[in-house]
């Protein structure tokens, strides 16, 4: 068992997530963002990398005040669990993530950890440890749908949606493309990482909706599960 999966990103009209400095730019408008805090508001968990937290540092935190008060009235926090994948336990006790909003944090380890690090971000999140020199996915999966997940929202970056992507660790895959070009041979794309060798290892996608927001289109995938 484990959460359904939705992988969401923003990326300009030449599959850019941000500039080859990864400074984070913004490339969608006020509609896709009322959007997105919708998705947040919708979602158990969401869940981010290291090298977003050290690039953005994100809150997540649903912003609309009537999201947040229709999740109170369900009981829930008015935030989603927010999650980091960081295995070696990088993540700066002073992140956004960690201080601002009411919620759970869990930070997902390896075993290799450094435990100084592991011990002092245990004073701000739930650890949880899958894999011995990185985050092992469906392990983290398996206990994060055992802790009562059932829907798990991934905000990226590039290298950790490749994981879910090449693990075929997703079931949607909704992408906001902008109305601008970025550019340049570094810059992280919508799926960094090792990159597939064979078409055979390719995850097949199901158009589900096209949809024009602001001055970009939304286009939504469904992963294609074969028989």
């Amino acid at each position: 068992m484990r959460p359904y999966v939705i992988i969401n990103a923003a990326m300009s009209a030449d599959g850019k997530l941000s500039t080859r400095e990864r400074r984070q730019v913004r490339i969608s408008g006020l509609d896709d963002f009322a959007r997105v805090d919708r998705m947040r508001a919708e979602s158990d968990a969401i869940l981010v990398g290291i090298g977003t937290i050290h690039a953005d540092d994100p809150s997540l935190t649903v912003k609309s005040p009537e999201l947040k008060s229709a999740r109170r009235r369900e009981g829930r926090p008015e935030n989603p669990t927010r999650i980091v994948l960081d295995s070696h336990a990088e993540t700066p006790i002073t992140a956004d993530i960690l201080v601002k909003g009411e919620g759970e944090r869990i930070i997902a380890v390896a075993e290799d950890a450094d435990q100084g690090r592991v011990a002092a971000l245990s004073e701000y999140a739930t650890i949880i440890t899958c894999g011995e020199h990185r985050v092992d996915l469906p392990c983290l999966l398996k206990k994060l749908s055992q802790s009562g997940v059932q829907k798990l929202m991934i905000e990226g970056g590039g290298t950790v949606i490749w994981s879910f992507l090449s693990e075929g660790l997703f079931d949607e895959l909704s992408t906001y493309i902008g109305s601008c070009v970025i550019g340049g041979a570094l810059a992280p794309t919508l799926a960094d990482g090792e990159g597939f060798i064979e078409e055979s290892q390719f995850p097949r996608l199901l158009l589900e909706e096209v949809q024009r927001i602001d001055d970009g289109l939304l286009i939504r995938w469904k992963r294609k599960v074969e028989e």
